[in-house]
Formats: structure tokens, C-alpha cells, sequence
């Protein structure tokens, strides 16, 4: 056990981050996945101290820096949450750049006033703009299977795409209940159903990989968005984002239906009222999504784990 970990603390539209910046002791391994393998076997009890009650809570997500693996690249970045590690994270990354830029770590002039960033599922990139917002350059996203349909218990038959945006996921569209605040929690516990009948029905992703996310979509409450969403995430937590890997999902899965064209906007309206706007562009034969959203520090904190603490491991995720 490290005495302390220091820590950035940002939200990226409404969905907070925290990077880890010293104290947590460098992963092993030659690429990034290798890297998030070392940190669950060996490091998870700072995984669960970080993010987890009584020092964070369920919508937290963390993020460690470490050296790049690829020479291209300026930093290699793993994210965590209150029940283990993420492929990528859209929202964090925009938080990781954020944090990069008020550390000093990184000038977005330098260079071509480009940034990439490896993650366990392949090197992301990002700019700041102008106006101060983060435009991340996704991994190629795909829609894996169309009209999946699911029984769940006190809801029936569910229809939806499964999509890989970095993270896998099922979208789908309920008629009820409204994809808005007053809602939550009626909203989590419908998407806890879909994903529990997801696993126990054994619908996956590709090579059998595991559905982690739901994502429900609606019309926007905003006049300047074209859909709203409503994303359950890995631990139980619902996302305060309009979720970057999960725009990343659907507007796969629209152009797959025709219904997005490439360079086209797709402006994502969150649970929360926040907006992530979107493109798609294409790598040959794959699709590459683009997500420019802001994100704004709150803090820098020192964690510290006292050994005669109860909870120096943090509360379990419920």
C-alpha cells in the first residue's frame, strides 16, 4: 500500500473523472491490456481505495497514466470503476486531456496540436479546440448485430443492436419510462433488468465478449440535439454524460441502418441535459468516430490510506 495517491478531479458534461497522478505504483506489462491485467491482479485494492466509497462514489471513474507503448504516442492511460476496468472511456478521456493541459503535461499547440493516447483497446487521439472543448478520435466502432431480441422479466420481449464503441453495448428504445431526471431511478432499475437477462440469456458482443452496457435512446429535450440517451454503466451507475464510447455505439449503429451518413453531426443529448456532438468518419473499411465535448476540473486531492482504517479498500460496490 502506497501512504497517499494524488489525484485530478474533473467532470466531462456532468460525468466525473478522477486521474490518477502520483503515488500508485507504475502496472507491468509491454502493451496497455497487459498493463490492465497487472492492475487487477495486483493493485485492485487501489482500484476499490480510489473510486469506491468512502473516498469516491458509484459514478466515479478513474484513470492511470502510464508511459505510451506505441512511439507515436505521448501517454498510455488505463480507466477503472467501483467494479473493475474499462476497454476505453470517451467521457474520461476528454477528463484525461482536460487534466493533461492543467498539469502543464501537455501544450495543445505543440505539434501538430495533436494528442494520442494508447488504451487496452487501441490508441485514441484528441485535440483541444478553440473554445476550449476536447474532440477525441475514437477506436473503430461497429454495429455487431441488429433487432437482438431479449425477454426480460416484468418488461417481455426487448429489441436492440449490440455495438462495440470502445466498450460493448445494447441499445434499445422503451416506451416507458421518460428519458428524464425525475425518472432515475426507475430508468436504472429497467436497465439492470435488460443487462441481467443479456448475461443470463447469453447474448454477447463478439468472440462471446461480455455486454457491460445498456443504452436507451429517445427524442432530445433540447432543441439543438438530435437524441437523447440514457446509459447504464459496468457498476450499476447510471452515465451523467452523454457517454463517449456509447455516441460511439449508436451512431455505428445508425449508419449501419442508413440512417448517418459520414461527416454528418449526431448532437447526443445526456440523461443530465449536457450534449456531446459527433461524426463519423471512415479508415477504409472501418468507422471511426469523432466526440468533441467539454470537461472542467474540480479538484486535486490527496487520498490517504491509513492502515487502521475499515475502509482503506473502500465500501464494496453494491
Amino acid at each position: 500500500w502506497p501512504a497517499s495517491v494524488e489525484v485530478i478531479d474533473s467532470h466531462t458534461e456532468g460525468e466525473p473523472t478522477r486521474v490518477v497522478i502520483a503515488g500508485w505504483p507504475p502496472p507491468a506489462g509491454g502493451t496497455m491490456a497487459e498493463r490492465r491485467a497487472d492492475r487487477g491482479a495486483r493493485f485492485d485494492h487501489l482500484r476499490r481505495a480510489v473510486v469506491q466509497e468512502p473516498r469516491g462514489h458509484e459514478a466515479v471513474v478513474g484513470a492511470l497514466l502510464t508511459p505510451p507503448v506505441e512511439p507515436d504516442s505521448q501517454a498510455g492511460v488505463v480507466f477503472f470503476n467501483n467494479v473493475g476496468y474499462l476497454g476505453m472511456c470517451g467521457h474520461g478521456l476528454i477528463g484525461v486531456v482536460r487534466t493533461l493541459v492543467h498539469l502543464g503535461r501537455w501544450m495543445p499547440d505543440a505539434a501538430d496540436g495533436a494528442i494520442r493516447i494508447d488504451t487496452p483497446v487501441g490508441t485514441v487521439g484528441a485535440v483541444v479546440e478553440a473554445d476550449g472543448s476536447v474532440c477525441i478520435r475514437n477506436v473503430p466502432s461497429y454495429c455487431h448485430a441488429k433487432d437482438v431480441a431479449v425477454e426480460v422479466p416484468g418488461i417481455g420481449r426487448v429489441v436492440g443492436d449490440v455495438a462495440w464503441g470502445g466498450n460493448w453495448f445494447f441499445l434499445t428504445e422503451l416506451p416507458e419510462p421518460p428519458l428524464d431526471l425525475a425518472h432515475v431511478d426507475e430508468l436504472t432499475a429497467v436497465t439492470r433488468r435488460i443487462l441481467a437477462a443479456l448475461r443470463a440469456q447469453g447474448i454477447t458482443g463478439a468472440d462471446g465478449a461480455e455486454i457491460d452496457h445498456v443504452e436507451l435512446s429517445g427524442p432530445p429535450s433540447r432543441s439543438d440535439a438530435d437524441g437523447k440517451n440514457f446509459v447504464l454503466c459496468p457498476g450499476g451507475a447510471y452515465d451523467r454524460s452523454p457517454c463517449g464510447t456509447g455516441t460511439s455505439a449508436k451512431m455505428a449503429c445508425l449508419y449501419a441502418r442508413g440512417a448517418l451518413a459520414l461527416e454528418a453531426e449526431w448532437r447526443q443529448e445526456s440523461i443530465t441535459g449536457s450534449r456531446f456532438t459527433g461524426w463519423l468518419t471512415a479508415e477504409g473499411s472501418r468507422v471511426i468516430p469523432h466526440i468533441r465535448g467539454r470537461a472542467f476540473i474540480t479538484g486535486r486531492t490527496t487520498l490517504y490510506f491509513d492502515p487502521d482504517d475499515p475502509f482503506r479498500a473502500g465500501i464494496p460496490a453494491s
